[in-house]
């Protein structure tokens, strides 16, 4: 490994003057701790902590993947973590991935908000093509231009002002896009502060699995909630049995094995798993409102996104494309890079299922 190390330092495209502007030194170092006898052990400890490092050199809690060789981050003081958001390291683009992701949700929902007002009804008057579709009963995903995919439909019809259409809140629409954007926001910190100390590496990765479990829990709301509106007692029994099984995931999370590299099939089954329950309710949702165009609908962005999230899984336990050619993917292409895509893909997916769920009950209520 030590060898592949050096092939892959001598090979670097990246010349000092193209690299001044990182903050990440340049040379990748392995820190020996006897090096400490010769000096000041703080000052020796300080200077091995703004190199880059290979994985050899790392601290055992930040061994996660031994096919990422090089590039590594290791117990780098606090304000340098920070600011290596803007440097290049093997970490950069996990954590850019999700930011980015985060920033789109994060105008999702502020357009969202404007057509859909927290507590307020609808009352816009254009029509979106893509609510035209499903109208007249297109219910085909490949028909729908992919401009329109990015904008929330507005109705002709007010929402009348009655206590059923109150109780038919906007809400688990919201917490859909709150969950989202949590789960893409701690898994952008995670990897960008995990690298300052055994600690902040246990507390974030605590909350990266807690965002996971809240993205999947948060996207059973606006399916359940509003295709069941009419229905409460379904309703109110997936959304029970949903909460728990996060809330159980989360806890599970908790124990401090859970993180090592062994389990990290058993972290990616146990997700699975969880998302995988939305076969039920969905199922329900065929059976009940097949006939409808909105279940056809959102039932075929459900299809995508579960493509999406389980090739993501796929590539996440398994490790490739790195497994394959251990070193060449270590800044980027790398699994959990793309695993981060496609994440990113899939709730994007589900929020134009969210959309047409939130539009159904709007104009139709029960």
């Amino acid at each position: 490994m030590a060898s592949t190390a050096g092939s892959l330092q001598s090979s670097s495209s990246f010349s000092a003057d193209t690299m001044q502007f990182l903050i990440s030194p340049r040379n990748i170092k392995r820190f020996d701790h006897r090096d400490e006898k010769c000096g000041d052990p703080a000052a020796s400890r300080e200077q091995n902590n703004l190199g880059l490092v290979d994985y050899d050199s790392l601290p055992e809690f930040l061994k996660h993947n031994e096919f990422i060789v090089n590039y590594y981050r290791s117990e780098w003081p606090l304000r340098e973590t920070l600011l290596s958001l803007f440097s290049i390291h093997n970490e950069t683009l996990n954590v850019w991935t999700h930011l980015i992701g985060f920033f789109i949700f994060l105008v999702l929902a502020g357009y969202a908000a404007s057509i859909f007002p927290v507590g307020g009804a609808a009352t816009g008057i254009n029509d979106n093509p893509m609510m035209e579709q499903i109208r007249s009963g297109n219910s085909s995903i490949i028909s729908i231009p992919f401009h329109d995919m990015f904008f929330v439909p507005t109705y002709q019809t007010p929402i009348p002002n009655t206590p059923l259409t109150s109780r038919l809140s906007r809400w688990p629409f919201y917490i859909y896009l709150a969950g989202a954007m949590f789960c893409l926001l701690m898994s952008s910190a995670c990897h960008l502060l995990s690298c300052h100390s055994a600690r902040t590496s246990y507390v974030m990765l605590r909350l990266d699995f807690a965002g996971i479990s809240g993205l999947i829990v948060s996207s059973f709301y606006p399916l359940v909630y509003y295709t069941f509106a009419c229905h409460p007692f379904f309703r109110n029994v997936y959304l029970c049995s949903i909460t728990v099984f996060g809330l159980a995931t989360i806890v599970i999370s908790l124990v401090p094995v859970f993180d090592s590299p062994q389990f990290r099939p058993v972290r990616a089954v146990l997700f699975a798993c969880m998302a995988a329950s939305g076969i039920v309710p969905i199922a329900h949702k065929m059976l009940a409102f097949g006939h409808r165009p909105e279940a056809v609908l959102t039932t075929g962005y459900e299809a995508v996104m579960a493509m999406f999230y389980g090739l993501g899984v796929v590539v996440y336990a398994l490790r490739v494309p790195e497994r394959w050619l251990p070193g060449k993917f270590d800044l980027a292409g790398h699994s959990h890079q793309l695993f981060h895509v496609l994440v990113v893909a899939g709730a994007y997916t589900h929020y134009l299922a969210s959309v047409v769920y939130l539009g159904w009950r709007e104009a139709e209520g029960c």
